[in-house]
């Protein structure tokens, strides 16, 4: 139990840094959203295939064979999430994206539960809303809130794609050649998609830039990604779901000790909230997910 809820701390720091290293990149007017995107897959497809390569002695067909459907659900659900976060964030603000991106692989991952057979507790339920609402007061904007059509498609329709790839996830037996497998379908579809339908040009890519998608894509999306395929078949995906509400609160901690950004009281109490509800949530002895 000790090793799996230190893996999973791990996992949610590593998600955390993502947006960080996002922040830092595209914020940072180093890198577009969509070069962004296309780096990072790339590095954790080439990261998770060497130490496919060197840790097991497998080949990307080799995985692939294995189990072609699971490889490719995967893959595509990984690049819904890449390209779909990539085209809400032209034209939704940070802070209500990361809500609306929750709240659909909350949404998706509590209904997954449902129709798995998992079944979710009370407690489990009551920890979501109590986080949820934390969520809101933490991210929602001040002033008057503007809601594309097409961004907040793009947003939920990226929500649903991470919240099907955890639960697929469920049934990892090997999760780094899974997980590079998945990194693969997803740079081939990424390309194909970005070839096909290029966003709004940006700042050109610099070094700065292009380092920090590829730290993002080796280290906190590739090697993250692969230690939450470990631990999701010991989580129920009502769980999975719950933990993931805490990565916002430590994604403004990283930014507040690494991009200078202001720690308010507003942030503390909010952030406060939502990891009690999480705490909540997950605490109890009971056989429900």
């Amino acid at each position: 139990m000790t090793r799996l809820i230190l893996a999973a701390f791990l996992t949610l720091i590593a998600f955390a840094a993502n947006s960080v290293l996002n922040r830092m990149a595209v914020a940072g007017g180093h890198i577009s959203v969509g070069d962004f995107a296309i780096w990072r897959v790339a590095a954790g497809a080439v990261t998770l295939l060497g130490l496919s390569v060197i840790l097991r002695g497998r080949t990307f067909l080799t995985i692939a064979r294995a189990n072609p459907k699971m490889r490719l659900a995967g893959g595509f659900c990984l690049a819904t999430y890449m390209l779909g976060f990539s085209l809400a964030y032209l034209k939704l603000d940070a802070g209500l994206g990361t809500l609306l991106l929750f709240g659909a692989v909350q949404l998706t991952m509590f209904l997954g539960s449902l129709l798995l057979g998992e079944g979710v507790s009370p407690r489990r339920l009551g920890g979501a809303a109590v986080a949820l609402a934390g969520l809101v007061w933490l991210l929602l904007p001040e002033g008057q809130i503007t809601l594309p059509l097409d961004a907040v498609t793009a947003i939920a329709v990226a929500g649903m794609g991470w919240g099907g790839y955890s639960l697929l996830g469920r049934k990892a037996r090997d999760p780094i050649p899974e997980t590079a497998v998945n990194f693969w379908i997803a740079f081939g579809l990424c390309a194909l998609a970005l070839f096909l339908f290029p966003l709004p040009e940006g700042q050109t890519a610099d070094a700065t830039g292009r380092g920090l998608a590829i730290l993002s894509g080796a280290v906190t999306s590739g090697m993250g990604y692969a230690l939450w395929y470990t631990i999701l078949p010991h989580l129920g995906a009502a769980r999975a779901g719950l933990a993931q509400l805490s990565v916002p609160p430590l994604a403004i901690l990283g930014g507040v000790l690494l991009l200078d950004e202001v720690l308010t009281l507003h942030l503390i109490a909010a952030s406060l909230v939502v990891i009690g509800g999480v705490a909540y949530g997950l605490t109890g002895a009971h056989k429900a997910s």
